[in-house]
């Protein structure tokens, strides 16, 4: 079950939390997704001391290529001490389209989408 919860309402995030054996916090390489991400991870120590075996994740999504905060972002996020997917998410116009067309990625012809979709999925499998 993936339960999809708003990043800055601390209360039902809390529930949420509660509630999940696997947290994955996706975030686009910003100064504020970081710092939202911060609150998040604090709000799962809080967590992780009535559910030890809870675990999370920091996932990046929206990466947009060969840019210096692209690049730089793992180094930053490396600070909060929480593992970090290897499977980044980049910044495609195909995602958006899949949305127009009620398919995902998937099902339409970009490859490289598709692959990162499939290495993320292979990935937070290896989670649980």
């Amino acid at each position: 079950m993936v339960i999809d919860g708003p990043p800055r309402l601390a209360e039902l995030a809390r529930s949420i939390i509660l509630a999940a054996d696997v947290v994955v916090i996706p975030l686009q390489p910003s100064p504020m997704d970081v710092w939202a991400a911060a609150e998040t991870v604090d709000l799962i120590r809080e967590a992780q001391v009535y559910k030890p075996e809870l675990k999370c994740v920091l996932a990046i999504n929206r990466k947009i290529a060969n840019t210096a905060i692209g690049r730089d972002v793992r180094a930053t996020l490396a600070e909060l001490e929480v593992p970090i997917l290897s499977s980044d998410i980049g910044q495609r116009v195909a995602f958006a389209e899949s949305i127009v067309t009620g398919s995902t990625v998937l099902d339409q012809a970009d490859k490289k989408a598709t692959k990162e979709i499939e290495r993320f999925m292979d990935e937070l499998r290896r989670l649980t």
